[in-house]
């Protein structure tokens, strides 16, 4: 990788600042000055140092974020809405991506992450990944849907559902286990079965979730789950 480009996604400041850096003879690699920013490095087995301090480079981030409301799941604001970017903002160096979209008023669990090719299996419906939300309506959950959502439902006539598992928690509030991602799916679904949903909340995507962060709250994977997703 180029060292100008490696310095930059380790946070060390834009393509242009790092140059400056390594201008200024402050860049070594391995004891010995680099000079030339476009010089290719392998950061896996080089020392890399800024200032003779040793330089961590890590090349993905995976982030997990219980997102609030009044946020969309995207990397720039669209209408006015802040994207939920914004609340990871440490990370803005390192250009994290939401793992499919959250609507504005849903929270939950959202996965943040400059993997693309793990972003592209968790994505891909032929791995099947779960996704968990708890769905509150505006009037008596019927145990009929329970049998409806287990056969697919017909959204307005544009395409039919996959199958999906759906739980009655009490009377208005039901939780719907689905391995789909479309445009505000479970939201279609109840309002295709006469259900108005009042508020969203996904629990769960594969086996994370954010019971130990507060909204608005975020940690990063630990090894062990990020390998974990990998082999999901």
């Amino acid at each position: 990788m180029r060292i100008d480009r490696l310095l930059a996604n380790a946070g060390l400041g834009t393509r242009k600042e790092v140059r400056k850096l390594i201008k200024e003879g402050r860049v070594q690699v391995d004891g010995e000055v680099i000079h030339a920013y476009g010089e290719h490095i392998d950061y896996n087995s080089s020392l890399i140092t800024v200032d003779g301090y040793p330089v961590h480079y890590q090349p993905f981030y995976y982030v997990l974020l219980h997102k609030p409301k009044g946020y969309i799941s995207s990397t720039v604001s669209e209408d006015g809405a802040p994207p939920v970017t914004d609340l990871i903002y440490e990370y803005a160096t390192f250009k994290l991506a939401p793992v499919g979209r959250l609507d504005k008023n849903t929270t939950g669990v959202l996965l943040l992450t400059n993997d693309g090719k793990l972003t592209h299996r968790l994505l891909s419906p032929k791995h099947h990944v779960d996704k968990v939300y708890e769905a509150i309506v505006d009037k008596t959950l019927s145990p009929e849907l329970i049998d409806a959502f287990s056969k697919g439902i017909n959204v307005n006539d544009e395409y039919t559902s996959k199958p999906a598992r759906l739980e009655i928690i009490n009377e208005n509030t039901a939780r719907v286990t689905l391995q789909e991602g479309k445009f505000h799916q479970v939201k279609r679904m109840f309002l295709a079965l006469g259900y108005k949903v009042l508020e969203l909340q996904r629990i769960k995507f594969a086996f994370l979730h954010v019971d130990d962060l507060h909204i608005g709250e975020y940690r990063e994977l630990s090894k062990d789950e990020i390998a974990k997703l990998r082999n999901y």
